[in-house]
């Protein structure tokens, strides 16, 4: 089912005059509709504007960029850190830094279509992305090998064990993952998976995010060694393109203790759900994290029918699977989270053949 509203959907949407709860989406925090995250975001607007259409090579630069990406680097554990104006554009310019004769990609079963910039398709299995790996350092091309991997992809092969890695000749190999999904949410101070896949001791590292997901910023973010960024930096496809608003900038910086309030809420409602349900075998989740997914298209359709709409869509396009979740927020209640398990409960209680 597909709807249109006219305003963010917090942990209510109102579709032809009716009320559902929602658990969908990306917003984990749900800073958007939080009174204190916008006050801070409209103060910002008003000392910087709405938006900056320079190119972040111009002869006149705003010092908040450069602020927020040294903040962004120390909490990450980075060398440095790069902006830009999304997660996808962030993930494209790494792969366009990458696509030439001098690497060759190998992707990881289940990548994220923001790593994509060619044909090559994504390995089933490690086991079989191992094989590759090394036939085809073996041939001794001088040609580096670039893995590519999302920190997150809800299947558990990747975040919290990342036993995927383990058995990869990674100190041969740049390492590029997307972590947009857990900057904000997972890691030490949940400040992703920089430092986790750091201790796998790559040849190079780079991760790059959305911020607008847990944290309700419109930007990209890349982390890496300072020689590797200022790559970046010198390329066209960052030297053209706009930056994120500054004053995104400034609120990602001031709004840090209001993520971490956030961030408390959403913990607790993850264990109360988790307490509740009956049988977990029903959901693929990770733990810890407030995602779970499943399997049975009827349940979409059951909670639809008691006032609830979830994640239900193909993604990333129409020729791909149905993809079905169940989206924890901060914003919901504990009343909210008893009512979701108690339906889930009941559906799954259901004889297979009603």
């Amino acid at each position: 089912m597909t709807a249109d509203i006219d305003s963010f959907p917090g942990r209510e949407i109102t579709i032809d005059q009716r009320k559902f709860l929602y658990f969908g989406g990306t917003s984990y925090f749900g800073v958007q509709v939080d009174i204190d995250f916008r006050k801070t975001f409209i103060a910002n607007i008003k000392k910087y504007g709405t938006s900056y259409g320079a190119s972040r090579n111009s002869n006149i630069q705003l010092s908040i960029y450069g602020k927020a990406e040294k903040y962004l680097a120390n909490w990450v554990g980075s060398e440095d850190c790069v902006t830009l104006s999304s997660g996808y554009l962030a993930g494209q310019l790494l792969c366009s830094l990458f696509n030439n004769n001098k690497y060759r990609l190998f992707y990881t079963p289940n990548c994220h279509s923001a790593l994509y910039q060619s044909d090559v398709k994504p390995y089933i299995t490690y086991s079989a992305l191992n094989i590759a790996l090394r036939e085809h350092l073996a041939s001794d091309s001088g040609i580096t090998p670039v893995i590519l991997l999302d920190s997150i992809d809800f299947s558990g092969y990747n975040y919290p064990k990342f036993d995927g890695l383990r058995s990869l000749p990674l100190s041969k190999c740049v390492l590029v993952a997307d972590d947009s999904h857990g900057i904000g949410q997972i890691g030490p101070g949940n400040s992703g998976i920089f430092s986790i896949l750091s201790k796998f001791e790559p040849k190079e590292l780079l991760v790059c995010c959305s911020v607008s997901k847990g944290l309700g910023i419109d930007a990209g973010a890349i982390f890496g060694t300072k020689i590797l960024l200022q790559k970046v930096k010198k390329t066209d496809f960052f030297a053209g393109a706009s930056p994120a608003s500054p004053a995104s900038m400034a609120t990602l910086i001031q709004a840090q203790p209001i993520y971490k309030t956030k961030k408390k809420i959403l913990d607790e409602h993850t264990i109360l759900f988790l307490d509740q349900i009956n049988d977990l075998g029903n959901f693929s989740f990770i733990p810890g994290f407030p995602v779970f997914g499943y399997s049975k298209p009827g349940l979409t359709k059951f909670l639809y029918n008691n006032g609830i709409i979830v994640t239900d869509f193909n993604y990333p396009s129409e020729a791909t699977s149905i993809r079905s979740r169940l989206v924890l927020t901060a914003l919901h209640t504990e009343k909210d989270i008893t009512k979701l398990a108690s339906l889930v409960n009941s559906f799954f209680d259901i004889p297979l053949n009603q």
